[in-house]
C-alpha cells in the first residue's frame, strides 16, 4: 500500500469483532425476503487500484470497491449490494486483509447464503486476479464495519543500496520503497518510533481537504527491524544442465524456490 507516492506499505490486518451463529441476524423488509448482512474480510495487491474506495462517475480510474460490487451483482439480489469498507487504503496500496460489511437481499422464499457460498460465489465473478475474498460471516443488522474496528496494523517496507531502479528484483517491484543509502541507522530509528506512541493529532500527515472528521489517533505498538529480502529471490538450487523436456511446477529462481504459501 502506499499513503502518498513515495511511501508503500501493506496492511496487515483489520480486526473486528464477530459474534457467533447465536446472534440475531438480517432484518424482515418484506414478508419472505430476509435481508442479511456479512462481514466480509479481502486482500489485494493495490498497484493497478486508485485506491480501495469505489470510484464512481465516468472517471478512468477504478477503486478495489469497484470489482467487488460488480461481482456482487451476480448475487441478484433484490437491492444492489453496497460494500461499506473498515479502511481505505490509496493508490498503490496493498492489503493483506481489509474487511467490508454488505447486506444481501435474496427473493422471496430464497434463505440467505451461507458465509461459505457467498465467498466463493464473490471469488468466482471477481474479474481482476489481484483481489481475493478470503472468508465471510453472517452479523447483525445493525453491524458496521468501519465503526466496529478495534485496531489496525500497517506494514512498511524499505529496500536499501539500490542506486538505479531496475536494481530493485522483480519480486520485490511495488511492494517496498527503494532507497539509494547504502544502510540506515536501525538504532536512531527504533528511539525516534517510540516518540510516536501514544495519541497524537496527525494532522501534519494529513492530505488537504481528507474527509476524516479527526486526525486524532492513537498508536499502541511501533517497531523498527531490518529484515532480509524475499527468500523468492534467492536461487536455493545449481546444476551444470538440466533434464531436456523436464517437468516444471510452479517455481522461481532457478527452478527451485515454490510460490506455495508465499
Amino acid at each position: 500500500m502506499r499513503k502518498s507516492a513515495t511511501t508503500p506499505r501493506a496492511r496487515a490486518a483489520d480486526h473486528l469483532p464477530c459474534r457467533g451463529p447465536g446472534s440475531a441476524m438480517g432484518s424482515a423488509p418484506a414478508a419472505g425476503s430476509v435481508r442479511a448482512r456479512y462481514l466480509v474480510y479481502f486482500q489485494y495487491v493495490g498497484t493497478d487500484f486508485n485506491g480501495v474506495a469505489a470510484v464512481r462517475g465516468a472517471q478512468r480510474a477504478v477503486g478495489v470497491q469497484n470489482y467487488l460490487e460488480e461481482a456482487a451483482e451476480r448475487l441478484n439480489s433484490v437491492e444492489p449490494v453496497r460494500f461499506t469498507i473498515s479502511s481505505r487504503t490509496d493508490a498503490g496500496v496493498h492489503a493483506l486483509s481489509n474487511a467490508a460489511h454488505l447486506d444481501v437481499q435474496r427473493r422471496p422464499g430464497r434463505p440467505p447464503f451461507p458465509p461459505e457460498v457467498l465467498t466463493e460465489a464473490l471469488n468466482t465473478h471477481l474479474r481482476h486476479p489481484a483481489i481475493r475474498v478470503l472468508r465471510a460471516f453472517r452479523v447483525p443488522s445493525d453491524f458496521h464495519a468501519r465503526h466496529a474496528a478495534t485496531s489496525r496494523t500497517y506494514l512498511y517496507r524499505l529496500v536499501t543500496g539500490c542506486h538505479r531502479s531496475d536494481e530493485l528484483p522483480v519480486f520485490e517491484r511495488n511492494l517496498c520503497w527503494a532507497l539509494r543509502a547504502d544502510r540506515l541507522d536501525v538504532a536512531a530509528m527504533q528511539e525516534a518510533a517510540q516518540h510516536l506512541l501514544g495519541t497524537h493529532d496527525f494532522s501534519a500527515f494529513q492530505s488537504a481537504g481528507s474527509p476524516v472528521p479527526s486526525p486524532v489517533r492513537t498508536l499502541r505498538r511501533v517497531s523498527v527491524s531490518p529484515g532480509l529480502a524475499s527468500p523468492l529471490v534467492t536461487p536455493q538450487e545449481s546444476s551444470t544442465q538440466f533434464m531436456r523436456n523436464r517437468q516444471q511446477g510452479p517455481r522461481t529462481g532457478n527452478n527451485r524456490q515454490k510460490t506455495e504459501g508465499r
